[in-house]
Formats: C-alpha cells, structure tokens, sequence
C-alpha cells in the first residue's frame, strides 16, 4: 500500500469520496459500481494513485502544470515565506508587494503595451472580469456597447457570462437563459473544408463570416471579439495565415476590443511566454491563468493595453469589479516562484526546441487508419479519429459516446496514460504534457496510444466495447479548459 500525506487508508479515503465528494464535470452515476480515481502525488510528468499505481500525464493537469509536479518544496517555502510575512490583504483599494511584482513581471513578460494587469482566481473568472471591462471601457467613453463576439465550439469557462461566450450549445443549454448577447462565427478547423480551398481563399471565408456578424449585430453594439490563439476545444485549431491580422483590422475599424484568451496558450504551452507574439495577434486585452502559477496555486489575470485602462484613470472613475482573493498575496508569490522556475530551467525555451521532435513523434500515430488529422504546436496538440480516412468521415453521437466514453477514456487509464478523449466537435485525442516532457515520454505516449487506438478499430466491427474498469474514468460530459 503506498504511503500519503493523509492518515486515511485506500479504502477510507474511497468511501469518503463516495459519500462527500462532488466531482467537477463528471457522471457520478458512473462510479456506483467502480471505485473514483484518487490520485495522490506526482512527480515529473507522472502521478500516483491511491493504490500505487502511477500514470503518464499527458495533459499536465488541463493544460496547466507547465513545470511538472516536482517542485512542491520550492513552492511550498515561497509560500511559507509569504504566510510569515503577510498571509492576506486584498487589493480592493490596497496593494501589496507580491501583487505589484508579479504584475511588473507579466508586464514585460507580454507582448505590445499590455502594462496592466487586473488578478482573479482563474480562466473563467479572467474571461468574466474580461467581458465586463470590455462593457465598461465602451461606457466610459460615451458607448453603449454590450455584445461579445466568439467562435463555434469555443471554450471560456463556466461562470454565467464565460459559459455564454462559449461556443458549445450542449454546454450552455442546461442554464439558459444566459447572458445576452454573444454571436458565434466559424473557427478554424480546417480538416472538414472543401480539399480544393487554398489557405488564403478560408482566411477570406472566416473573415467574411466575421465581419457579417458584426454588421449583423450592429457594430456599434458590439463590445470584444475573443478568441484564443489555438482553440483548444475542436481539437487543438491553429490560425490560417493572415487570420489574427484581418481580425485585428476588423476590430480597429469597428472599435472592437480583441480579447486573446490565452488561459491554456500562455505562459511556454506553445513555445513562447504568450502565443499573442507567435500570431501577431497585437491584442487589447489577454487573459491568462492555469500555466501562470503551473496550477500550484488558483490565481489568473486579465492584461490591458494602455489604452484600456486610460477612461479608468481620471476623476472618479472605476472599474466596477473585484474578487476578494484576487492577487491574493500567497497565490501570488508561488506564481512569481513559477515564473523564476520557467526562467532558471529555461522551459520555455525547451518548448521551442522539442516542439518539432514532439510533432514528428506524434505524426507516427497518422500511420493508423482511426487517425485522421493531427494539430496543434507546442506541447499543445489534438488527434482526430474518424471512420474513413480517405472520406473523413466522422462518428456519429452514438458512436462518439461507445467510443470515446465506453472504451477509450477507461482503456488509457487502465494503460497508464491521462489524455482527453474529447468530442466537443469532432472526436479528438487531446495531447498535452507538463512542459518538461522530453523524447522518453513522447515516445511513450504513442506507445501507449498506438496500443489503445489499434485495439479500438478492431472493435469498430460492431462488437460490444469493453466495459469501464473498477477505478477508470469515464470522459466528462463536457470537459473544461
């Protein structure tokens, strides 16, 4: 039996688990009859189990834990150190050291003039503080301006004005009404495009899409466009050539803010400190959150242009927001110790170099006839798994959920690996390990899912799939980040 921290057996720590626990996005329908995952340390890019048995990490805790899970210690005596000198003050109307050296940091840290920074406690509160800013920023200068722009199967978060942005009806559908009012125009996904459309003629496609939903809503009317650099949801979607430049025009021509939602991209995901440099995205505000602490501690961040916080500065105006714990000393100095961690181990840079090798690794994968399309960059990719690679014939919802829930989610984890078996939008594998990973552990990711994925076209034949192990995940719903 492994050793924890807790004083609780295996079995104690189940059955409270079972009779307390809430877990977030997940069916606990499906553990009646399985044990729940407990995971109970890490190390690496690896975690352990309750029981002893350890796991390969192949989305670094929802794309968050960029250092991996061994730098505990240092991180728990940042913030001893903070606790000793000060354990809590809030920044409503105060500030303190930690909160104005981080927000220095991530100042030149980001691209362009993005020299202010609003904290909050993670990804959709940044995209909530984010939308509201955008609406209050219009005000201020004599707009009323109020409506959000973002794209198809899009994912933002899950507080009331997050979940509205999204762009996943399934999602949003369960809380309606929402939030009025966002449009959804097309993202990037080109795999299910027309083969003979060239790069630039669907760059054209999406910004003529954009730009009539603007004009539909009333571009006076419309307060922020945001998006993320690489949509996550979907499948890992990158930008077509020229895209974030036409989306930029757009936005100055209309006086639009541009959000870039850089909660999963920032902070080495994609080989850079934020990936608003890689795409010249040039963005009014960034939100950002999960890498910027490594997920050792629940703080995010909304980064404005100076131009955006100009309305806010005279007078007695305000930005009519605030969380309580938002900057929250403790939280703030572990993001700064994560932020000296990705310097001195020299993270990022590993990203960019290892990134090709990754991709090349990963390619290996296209060689099976369930794998239809591979995308991504970074440590950040998506495989997509069809039914006919030469048609790129999809799955249809009844297939998706024997496939992806039945059988794949169940059998990686009984293989040793956490990925994402993810069907918001297409099926996809989601692929994205702590930023630390090297060869060794891309090639047992392929291992591992060349050895799933194989087994898995063999039960395409109609045979029943094989049942959840006791203790094996099911896919979430709707999984977040």
């Amino acid at each position: 039996m492994s050793t924890t921290a807790t004083s609780l057996t295996p079995a104690e720590l189940q059955r409270a688990a079972r009779d307390h626990l809430w877990l977030h996005f997940t069916r606990m329908g499906s553990y009646r009859d399985g044990d729940i995952p407990i995971i109970v340390r890490g190390d690496g890019c690896y975690l352990e189990d309750a029981n002893g048995k350890r796991y390969l990490d192949a989305l670094a805790g929802l794309f968050a834990v960029q250092v991996g899970y061994s730098y505990g210690e240092e991180m728990g005596e940042a913030a001893a150190a903070q606790m000793r000198e000060l354990p809590f003050y809030t920044n409503w109307g105060y500030a303190h050291p930690r909160a104005i050296e981080l927000a220095a940091e991530l100042a030149s840290l980001a691209p362009g003039d993005l020299n202010r920074v609003f904290f909050v406690n993670g990804g959709s509160e940044a995209v909530e503080a984010a939308w509201k800013l955008a609406r209050q920023y219009h005000t201020a200068r004599g707009e009323r301006r109020w409506k959000a722009i973002s794209r198809r199967v899009a994912y933002h978060g899950t507080t009331m004005g997050a979940l509205s942005i999204n762009g996943i009806a399934a999602l949003r559908a369960p809380f309606e009404p929402l939030v009025p009012d966002v449009i959804h125009v097309w993202n990037t996904n080109r795999y299910h495009r027309p083969p003979e459309e060239t790069e630039e003629e669907f760059t054209q496609f999406l910004l003529t899409d954009l730009e009539e939903a603007v004009v539909q809503a009333g571009p006076e009317t419309v307060a922020m466009v945001i998006m993320e650099p690489v949509q996550n949801a979907g499948g890992s979607l990158t930008p077509s050539a020229g895209y974030f430049q036409g989306v930029r025009e757009m936005c100055d021509r209309y006086g639009i803010l541009l959000c870039a939602d850089e909660v999963i991209t920032a902070f080495g995901r994609l080989g850079g400190w934020f990936a608003s440099d890689r795409y010249d995205i040039k963005p009014d505000l960034v939100t950002c959150a999960k890498g910027l602490s490594s997920a050792y501690a629940a703080i995010g961040a909304v980064l404005a242009r100076d131009a955006v916080i100009e309305p806010f500065l005279d007078g007695t105006a305000m930005y009519a927001h605030g969380i309580t714990f938002g900057g929250h000393p403790v939280q703030a100095a572990i993001a700064l110790k994560n932020l000296e961690i990705m310097r001195r181990e020299r993270i990022v840079e590993h990203v960019a170099a290892e990134q090709d090798g990754f991709r090349a690794t990963l390619a290996q994968l296209l060689d099976l006839p369930i794998a239809g399309d591979l995308r991504g960059t970074g440590f950040f990719y998506a495989l997509e798994l069809v039914k006919d690679k030469e048609t790129r014939e999809t799955f249809s919802d009844e297939e998706s959920e024997s496939l992806l829930r039945g059988f794949m989610s169940p059998r990686l984890f009984e293989a040793g690996l956490i990925c994402r078996a993810d069907d918001r939008g297409d099926p996809v594998i989601q692929i994205s390990p702590p930023l630390v990973a090297e060869q060794a552990q891309f090639d047992e990711i392929v291992g591992i899912l060349g050895e799933v994925l194989t087994e898995a076209w063999g039960k395409l034949d109609g045979r029943p799939t094989k049942r959840r192990a006791a203790g094996s995940p099911e896919a979430p719903v709707s999984p977040a980040g």
